[in-house]
């Protein structure tokens, strides 16, 4: 029996789970958001410092739960906002809790001018054994050219 397909994503701005939408909206694929136990701060500076001391202190914020079994899925796009050149740290917390194997993880990434940064090689990092598929990279929320740049990754990876 063919595994199923995930959107998993963490967004603190709403730039992320717009492209989590439009994947699983083209894909068919099940949607799910990682949300921290204590949600960060809304000002946008404030974000950033936390954001920094987390990842720079490899700190793996606790999650509430989510209601998936995940061995349900072979394919997952995994979706995080880029924060300092790598991932959000819900996201980190999630991969270190699970450690994915032997699943083809397509990551998608959010950004205000910073690319892509290193989030694709701090993804296979948590995912040894996975296929670690290109990754996109959109610059805050794709503006009207979201759904092409979507689909034209959804082409390039196969999907």
């Amino acid at each position: 029996m063919s595994k199923k397909s995930l959107v998993l994503y963490y967004s603190w701005s709403g730039n992320t789970r717009k492209i989590a939408e439009l994947i699983a909206q083209k894909t068919g694929a099940d949607l799910r958001e990682l949300q921290p136990e204590n949600a960060y701060p809304q000002n946008y500076n404030d974000v950033l410092t936390q954001a920094k001391r987390e990842i720079q202190g490899k700190w793996y914020p606790a999650l509430r739960p989510i209601d998936m079994d995940w061995s349900d899925y072979g394919t997952v796009y995994l979706g995080t906002p880029n924060w300092w050149s790598s991932i959000a740290p819900p996201v980190a917390s999630f991969l270190n809790q699970v450690m994915p194997t032997e699943k083809a993880i397509a990551p998608f990434c959010t950004h205000g001018g910073g690319g892509a940064g290193h989030i694709a090689k701090d993804i296979a990092k948590f995912c040894i054994g996975c296929d670690v598929l290109p990754l996109l990279a959109v610059q805050e929320d794709g503006g009207t050219n979201a759904g092409k740049l979507v689909d034209q990754w959804l082409k390039q990876i196969g999907a």
